[in-house]
């Protein structure tokens, strides 16, 4: 479709008609910036003509490495808007990571954040011989997409000065990783279609405005939905790249904030930290928890803390809402919901299925399949994998759990998390046994792993973080889990650790905890 002569309008054209409907409204705050949906929206236009001046082309595949910052959704729109095909990578990933990323994207154009120092920009764009450059920020390789509009092109809001002709624009995501090396998930321009339509339907209800704090990077599905779907619905979003539990307290307080995410990790933190004490979080509207399971002794607390505003969410890069439990509570007739994700979202629909692709009644166990218009068009270059992952319309999860009777989604593990014995031919799952570690008064937080077995295949091993002064020893916790579930499931050791290591997307990283107990035994056999 065109607008006028010579553009074709994509969903950015009627995400700036809406940006204007806001006006003056304060849209985006981060990094020292306070932005005005106006300013966005022309923010938006000169980046899209600073990129087609300096050579970025309709179509063009663009490498992008940008943290969280407050330009950095208004550098997806602007380059979308040129109807370019965006390919997201963390800063922070393994230049080794980069270079098949590289290999697999085969790169237009490179976008890089010069204000950041740990940026692999300026290595890129070394890399990268004649392929053009943009940055945000003076002083890279580039020209600054941020400096201010000088008269003429750059100051363009005529869509005639747009290129004549603009494909629809693409998205490829990195992976956070959790499962293996990262990897880039294609998401079309229908993707961000239904983002405008889920916030349309998000204002008609007539919730409040939200008052958002992210710290999503743009990198990730999920920070793309997050961040997207806040400005589509007119609210205020706060960016923040770092994750500190005082400064997240403070940010709460100080900006009113109703609606933010966390992962476990992250509110076992807060949760857990002095700064709590007496803050005032009675403007939360919507306290987003998910990108892993969260124990049912610490959602009990923070119930207790923040009341029945806890919103438990469900989804991968492949498919980024799946389910939600909203208003979370310790509900005595139904205490179980407190490990469920809640029940699909919008127009998901879920199966359970068994190897053979069997559809599973409620109850039984199997793997996770959904079927989503927010579901992923593939795997970059990997269409061997996108075969095996989406399979007549449909996302195999490759996470492990079941339905109940009323719809209710409970995941137990990963499937390749989930740990083989030969004990009686059963599969022992990893949550069950970490709930129940987490549920003894004197532990944080708790992450069992797999680990080779010369007898039976492989047996469970917890990794531990106890409460300050704890006295609870690694046999009790062994005899609790024992008790609680059987000595099938009984951790074969316990291990008490600071922190659990996480990943740039803050999740627990299990193939961390793998690494350390293969070098800790290695370690014993070589003594």
């Amino acid at each position: 479709m065109t607008d006028g002569p010579g553009h074709t309008t994509t969903y950015v054209d009627r995400v700036l008609d809406l940006f204007a409907d806001f006006g003056d409204r304060e849209a985006l705050v981060g990094g020292g910036r306070r932005l005005t949906y106006a300013e966005a929206a022309a923010l938006v236009r000169t980046m899209a003509a600073t990129l087609t001046r300096h050579g970025v082309r309709p179509g063009a595949a663009v490498l992008v490495t940008v943290a969280n910052a407050v330009e950095g959704p208004l550098l997806q729109l602007a380059l979308h808007l040129v109807g370019c095909r965006t390919m997201w990578v963390a800063p922070v990933t393994a230049r080794r990571e980069v270079d098949e990323f590289i290999r697999l994207a085969r790169p237009d154009a490179l976008v890089y954040d010069a204000r950041d120092p740990a940026s692999l920009g300026p290595e890129l764009a070394a890399a990268l011989p004649g392929t053009p450059v943009c940055c945000l920020g003076a002083g890279g390789a580039g020209p600054d997409l941020t400096a201010d509009a000088a008269p003429g092109p750059a100051a363009d809001a005529d869509p005639a000065q747009l290129p004549a002709s603009v494909p629809a624009p693409e998205s490829f995501l990195q992976t956070s990783g959790t499962t293996g090396s990262p990897k880039l998930v294609h998401h079309r321009e229908s993707f961000y279609a239904q983002i405008l339509t889920l916030a349309a339907d998000f204002r008609a209800a007539g919730f409040p405005l939200l008052r958002h704090l992210s710290h999503s990077p743009m990198w990730l599905a999920s920070g793309q939905i997050t961040t997207l779907f806040n400005l589509f619905t007119g609210g205020v979003l706060f960016l923040r790249d770092d994750w500190d539990p005082v400064a997240f307290v403070d940010t709460v307080q100080r900006e009113r904030i109703n609606s933010t995410f966390v992962t476990p990790p992250m509110l076992y933190e807060v949760l857990d930290h002095p700064a709590l004490v007496g803050a005032d979080f009675t403007a939360m509207f919507m306290f987003n928890v998910g990108a892993g399971p969260a124990a049912p002794a610490r959602l009990r607390q923070a119930i207790a803390r923040f009341g029945p505003v806890l919103r438990i969410v469900y989804g991968l890069s492949e498919a980024v809402v799946i389910t939600a439990l909203p208003g979370l509570t310790d509900d005595p007739d139904h205490p179980e919901r407190l490990r469920s994700c809640g029940r699909p979202y919008g127009d998901v629909r879920i199966e359970i299925r068994d190897d053979d692709g069997t559809v599973l009644p409620p109850g039984r166990d199997g793997e996770v399949w959904v079927r989503t218009r927010l579901s992923f068009a593939g795997y970059h270059g990997q269409p061997g994998l996108t075969a095996q992952t989406l399979v007549d319309g449909w996302v195999r999860t490759r996470d492990i759990g079941h339905l109940d009777d009323d719809g209710y989604l409970y995941l137990v593990d990963r499937a390749h998390d989930m740990i083989v014995t030969h004990r009686r031919n059963w599969a022992i799952f990893c949550r069950p046994i970490e709930d129940v570690l987490a549920g003894h008064p004197q532990v944080r937080a708790a992450a069992v792993i797999g680990v080779p077995d010369d007898t039976v295949g492989e047996v469970p091993y917890a990794y531990v973080v106890a409460a300050p002064d704890a006295t609870v020893t690694g046999a009790e916790l062994i005899d609790l889990v024992t008790v609680e579930l059987n000595e099938m499931w009984a951790p074969a050791g316990v291990e008490f650790v600071d922190r659990l290591p996480v990943n740039r997307s803050v999740k627990v990283d299990k193939r961390a905890l793998r690494e350390r107990y293969a070098a800790r035994r290695a370690a014993a056999v070589g003594a």
